[in-house]
């Protein structure tokens, strides 16, 4: 059998990347936390932690931890059918999701189910190429993500697809274009981008698309925030890939162009989760199957 306290202290420590840190939510000496995770490694005789300024999980603490929150969630689902479903128990959902969707159809896709279940969401929000990394190392129970076969144990469920649009204030998708109104890749590529983070492909692939254009160079903004990121474009600050979703709730904003009428990015998206997951991961990964199918484009 597994040790309940160890296994609490291996995820702390992990969860808060230091055994310092990790004592502290504990309300522990680092001295018992090191102990309780030194044993649980001995008793599994591999080790669990790579230790170091910041303390992360091996493929095996990885497992350990994917473990340590079905058991949890699971514990969770038992307390509140023998309270007699009263309801007055919080339940944490660690998930991993990328920006764009969590604000165009995540959120107010299971926000009913979040307030009805007593349901708290722990969001961890990175590109939709790299969320599955998350599930794969035990952070989170689920992932909106690109990636189609599922891993390990899990599931992936079709979502649907994002669009995404090439846009710009209309004086800066001006200049992108010769006087006879071509979008030329030399005029194009002279204007800075505006891009979410230093993982996001989306006008890379945009361009290889549309222009047959690999590895080009061009000045970039990055701005990893929703709200900063379509207001610098607003702001003529350069252009970007924006949704079609986000497109269409923008009314009585600044006015954005698309700079190449047509010519889009579908992005594929998602839903990947384990395969055996408690009653409580269950409704949710219904709330999210249900959103996505009001939202996004069918899959083919």
């Amino acid at each position: 059998m597994l040790d309940a306290r160890q296994l609490e202290a291996l995820a702390a420590v992990v969860e808060h990347g230091s055994f310092s840190a990790a004592a502290q939510a504990l309300s522990l000496t680092v001295a018992a936390v090191s102990l309780r995770v030194k044993a649980l490694e001995a008793h599994l005789g591999q080790r669990l932690v790579v230790r170091g300024k910041t303390v992360r999980a091996t493929p095996a603490g990885q497992a350990l931890l994917a473990h340590v929150k079905q058991v949890q969630l699971m514990e969770a689902d038992l307390l509140e059918r023998l309270a007699g479903g009263s309801g007055q128990r919080w339940q944490s959902v660690p998930v991993a999701i990328n920006a764009d969707s969590a604000a165009a159809w995540f959120l107010p896709g299971v926000a009913p189910l979040l307030a009805r279940q007593r349901l708290l969401l722990d969001l961890t929000i990175d590109d939709q190429d790299h969320t599955h990394e998350l599930l794969k190392n035990g952070t989170v129970i689920g992932c909106v993500t690109t990636r189609a076969d599922p891993m390990r144990g899990c599931v992936a469920d079709p979502l649907g697809v994002m669009r995404y649009r090439c846009v710009a204030a209309p004086a800066v998708a001006a200049r992108a274009r010769t006087a006879h109104g071509r979008v030329t890749p030399h005029r194009l590529l002279a204007l800075p981008a505006v891009i979410f983070n230093r993982k996001d492909a989306l006008q890379d692939a945009w361009l290889a698309q549309h222009f047959g254009l690999r590895n080009a160079r061009y000045p970039r903004h990055f701005t990893p925030a929703v709200d900063a990121f379509e207001r610098a474009i607003e702001l003529g600050l350069g252009w970007g890939m924006v949704p079609e979703l986000h497109l269409a709730q923008r009314q009585g904003r600044a006015p954005l162009e698309e700079v190449l009428p047509g010519a889009v990015v579908d992005v594929a998206l998602y839903w990947q989760h384990w395969e055996r997951e408690p009653p409580t991961v269950q409704r949710l990964t219904r709330a999210i199957r249900e959103a996505a199918r009001a939202c996004l484009i069918p899959l083919a």
